[in-house]
């Protein structure tokens, strides 16, 4: 049973030792229980995107693929469209065989109906369209091709010997079949190509009659320079944004040749003309339709993208983790100032209950009259009045304190002498520093200080709470130096003492409130937390400042500055006209922290 119970008792103290632990360290195990998954993540992440770099320029290439299909598709369908209709020639407009010898070969093709035709299907893509056909009953037979001009859109064309000869070429196969008049498989009437002269492209269709014989040829010259400008760019120009939504600007379409010569370009670049290319079908075989970004490679744009994704990631976590700090932080923060505000109640209570219990005692002695002797009933009295000033100034410094945490302190400035104001407050506490042991050095300087602009209440008050912090923390020393002076425009008023100290880590932290210095030394010492904030506070609303020198084991030095009267630090922020009569509301509150020293 005994073993038992010390069995619970040890996992209860087990337990109480954890939640110590995680109390104290709760920025980190909080931070490390978010920093585990959050890098768990990133990892995944960066193997995810890895392997996308690999698959990425591929799929950039497929993507490219099809946008190219697309543009020669459309552009290639409509080519196919517009040459149908214009070569479309009706069959009757061809007369090439006739019963009658005397039979003219020029009237074989009715070139009014050829004219009216070409006349109502105006395509510009086409250069020169001609139409052909073959006349005569017997031999000789001729091969006739009369030649269309589609700007004067009249036959009075006279061609060239290569387009006369690409021509021909191009309707031989026709011709052949007219002249032997057999009749031609049906999937083989369909539109061709004849490329073999580069600068005479070539579309053919046959023109077949109600008997499905071939009975003439019709032929259109292709235009480069429209089909390029006025067809493809602007199917370029049409399809990019909608293939490339973000990054259009940045692609570059180009058209070039087997002999590597670059016939088109969407906009300028620099490099290789295209990363992903596909070859013309159809016309211009020999074409190939190119694409590519401006500024780098597929290969440099995923790793771009890698990157800029990665770096993302990092970025995001980064602000996570830093977003979590902040809350573990203010957290924790709030935490140790809940147990801070815990200790200053209880610090309070005590620094109120101990004067009271002396002035409730000595109070009972009097009253009862138990003490006969006239001296002692002095020492009772001087007792008596020095707890009462103590307890008097605990409630100021917590009334105090009220008030400039709401923003409702005000001072009432005017003009005195610093020297009359610090001698006055050591001759108020002279009773209580003696009954202590203390032995005050006060040190005035040799020559008359300037006059000050200060609410000498205020300035009593801070001296008072730094010399009762140079009585708390003197430990076994028992002489304090009080200091006056002038040093750089500012009226100075130095409290020293030979105690125990405060490490140089703790010097900015001191006049915090709440905050207690973390020296085992101190431990014993009782106070409200608020002694040096609030000194802090009133220094500041004079336009001054408060600084501390101080070394472990040695002591500590507490210096006030004051602007003297005329220094520039406060002519600008006073109206000296009102300083006698008016009370100025200051609104700047303490500055948040842990504890004061005090």
């Amino acid at each position: 049973m005994y073993t038992h119970i010390l069995e619970q008792v040890e996992v209860m103290n087990k337990m109480a030792k954890l939640k110590e632990f995680l109390r104290q360290h709760a920025l980190w195990v909080g931070l490390v229980a978010v920093a585990i998954p959050l890098l768990a993540h990133l990892w995944l992440q960066y193997q995810s995107l890895s392997q996308l770099q690999s698959t990425l320029p591929d799929a950039r290439k497929a993507h490219m693929r099809r946008y190219l299909a697309d543009v020669l598709d459309k552009v290639i369908t409509f080519y196919e469209d517009q040459a149908n209709e214009v070569l479309n020639v009706p069959a009757s407009a061809f007369h090439h065989k006739y019963p009658d010898p005397d039979f003219n070969y020029r009237k074989a093709i009715d070139h009014e109906q050829v004219s009216k035709h070409f006349a109502n299907h105006q395509f510009k893509g086409a250069r020169l369209l001609f139409v052909g056909s073959v006349a005569g009953p017997t031999e000789p037979i001729y091969v006739i091709v009369h030649f269309y001009d589609p700007i004067s859109c009249s036959f009075w064309y006279r061609p060239s010997g290569n387009e006369r000869h690409a021509a021909h070429a191009a309707a031989a196969n026709w011709m052949a079949m007219i002249m032997t008049n057999a009749p031609p498989n049906s999937k083989s009437i369909r539109l061709t190509v004849d490329e073999r002269d580069s600068q005479n492209r070539i579309i053919v269709k046959p023109i077949v009659d109600e008997k499905s014989r071939v009975v003439g040829v019709a032929g259109m010259f292709l235009n480069k320079r429209v089909f390029i400008q006025d067809y493809l760019a602007a199917v370029v120009r049409e399809t990019n944004p909608r293939w490339f939504p973000e990054e259009h600007k940045d692609v570059v379409v180009t058209v070039g040749n087997n002999d590597g010569e670059l016939l088109y370009s969407n906009q300028p670049f620099e490099g290789k003309p295209y990363e992903v290319g596909e070859m013309f079908p159809f016309i211009f075989n020999d074409w190939y339709l190119g694409i590519r970004m401006r500024q780098m490679t597929e290969v440099e744009w995923s790793k771009r993208y890698f990157f800029t994704n990665i770096s993302f990631s990092i970025l995001t976590a980064l602000v996570l983790i830093g977003g979590i700090i902040l809350t573990l932080r203010a957290a924790s923060r709030a935490m140790k100032l809940s147990q801070m505000k815990a200790d200053f109640v209880s610090n309070v209570s005590h620094e109120l209950r101990t004067p009271l219990a002396s002035i409730r005692v000595f109070g009972e002695f009097l009253k009862l009259g138990r003490i006969k002797d006239s001296h002692k009933i002095h020492e009772y009295g001087e007792y008596i009045e020095t707890e009462s000033r103590r307890l008097t100034q605990l409630i100021n410094n917590i009334l105090d304190f009220s008030k400039i945490e709401s923003g409702q302190k005000t001072y009432l400035f005017e003009e005195a002498d610093v020297e009359h104001v610090i001698s006055d407050t050591l001759k108020t506490f002279e009773v209580m520093l003696e009954q202590n042991g203390f032995k005050i050095n006060f040190v005035k300087p040799v020559h008359p200080l300037p006059p000050v602009i200060i609410d000498s209440t205020a300035i009593a008050q801070a001296f008072i709470n730094l010399l009762d912090n140079a009585v708390k923390y003197s430990g076994d020393s028992k002489e304090i130096n009080v200091r006056l002076g002038e040093q750089n425009g500012f009226v100075t008023i130095a409290v020293s003492d030979s105690g125990i100290g405060i490490a140089r880590e703790d010097c900015g932290k001191v006049f915090e409130k709440f905050y207690r210095v973390g020296n085992c030394l101190v431990h014993d010492v009782k106070g409200s937390g608020l002694g040096l904030s609030i000194v802090k506070h009133i220094v500041e609303a004079h336009f001054g400042k408060v600084t501390v020198e101080s070394e472990l084991g040695k002591g500590t030095t507490f210096v006030i500055h004051l602007p003297a009267e005329g220094s520039a630090m406060i002519e600008p922020e006073i109206d000296r006209q009102n300083l006698p009569n008016e009370g100025t509301p200051l609104g700047h509150g303490l500055q948040s922290g842990s504890e004061a020293r005090n």
